[in-house]
């Protein structure tokens, strides 16, 4: 655990004619009034740059921040390699234990974070879970970020995933269509899954290399294509194709939540890597494929 140094959040009212104290319980619902009644007594939120006692009547258009103080962030591997470099774009390796984004307590110890001490400005097109390690692209410059994001959008970008899955299936290729939406989760409410009313997603694995055990069911490396972008789609498909991944602590065959104690999405213990992308260079139109060496568990 490390200290860091603490963050302004920003935020802007949409709709007046509340008090400040309603206007952040009911905004951000993570904390309850009392402490953020507590938050605004140590004098750490302000309203349009004046510090704020919390009976403010809001008005749409005003500003209220909140300078968080430092806190202890949870620890994780900080370092990633950079593979692609130039004026338009930057591509990473991130390692598995570090997430993407800010959020869940983490700031500083963030891919993001990291990155932007080498690379400032540097934006991601897309993110990994916390536990996958691989490939990331980050554009450098609004240009290369909105013709990146249109290819994206327009499924122009290929993307390859290596994953080690418990079990030998019989197939050596499976396209999964199983659609993923929110489903109900015991500690978190809802978490998304495999659901009959979720939205649509595609999948491509292929058998890689199996590996029996003389004693368990033996494990499989698979590539994986996907081909829709949806939360957790190939732990989920993978599951839902009575595979999950080994040691995936939340997705159980059928790609539900395990029946008993699961655990959270950013839970580690698989083994997920974001191996190759593939797409034009938004400045050169050159095609490119970059590949990310995976972790040795996940080399055949």
């Amino acid at each position: 655990m490390a200290l860091n140094a603490g963050y302004s959040y920003h935020s802007q009212v949409q709709r007046g004619g509340v008090s400040l104290l309603a206007y952040l319980t009911g905004t951000f619902r993570h904390s309850a009034a009392e402490v953020w009644a507590q938050r605004l007594a140590a004098g750490e939120i302000e309203v349009g740059g004046v510090r704020a006692t919390g009976d403010e009547a809001l008005r749409p258009g005003q500003e209220v921040v909140w300078h968080r103080p430092p806190w202890q962030e949870p620890d994780a591997p900080l370092e990633f390699g950079v593979l692609f470099a130039d004026a338009s774009l930057l591509a990473v390796t991130k390692p598995s234990g570090l997430p993407t984004l800010p959020g869940g307590g983490f700031y500083e110890h963030t891919l993001l974070h990291q990155v932007r001490r080498h690379f400032p400005g540097a934006s991601p097109l897309h993110r990994l879970g916390r536990g996958t390690s691989g490939l990331v692209l980050f554009a450098r410059g609004e240009t290369a970020g909105a013709a990146l994001s249109a290819a994206w959008r327009e499924r122009e970008v290929t993307k390859t995933y290596l994953a080690l899955v418990a079990g030998l299936p019989s197939w050596d290729t499976l396209e999964i269509t199983a659609p993923i939406g929110p489903v109900a989760h015991p500690r978190l409410g809802e978490v998304y899954a495999a659901s009959p009313a979720g939205k649509a997603s595609h999948s491509a694995a292929r058998v890689l290399e199996r590996r029996p055990q003389a004693l368990g069911v033996g494990e499989t490396l698979l590539a994986v294509d996907i081909h829709t972008g949806r939360p957790h789609q190939i732990r989920i498909h993978v599951a839902w194709a009575g595979f999950p991944l080994q040691g995936d602590p939340l997705y159980a065959p059928g790609g539900g939540p395990l029946p008993e104690l699961p655990g959270l999405p950013g839970d580690g213990g698989y083994l997920l890597h974001a191996w190759r992308l593939g797409f034009r260079h938004p400045g050169t139109g050159q095609c490119l494929t970059l590949e990310a060496p995976p972790p040795p568990e996940l080399q055949m």
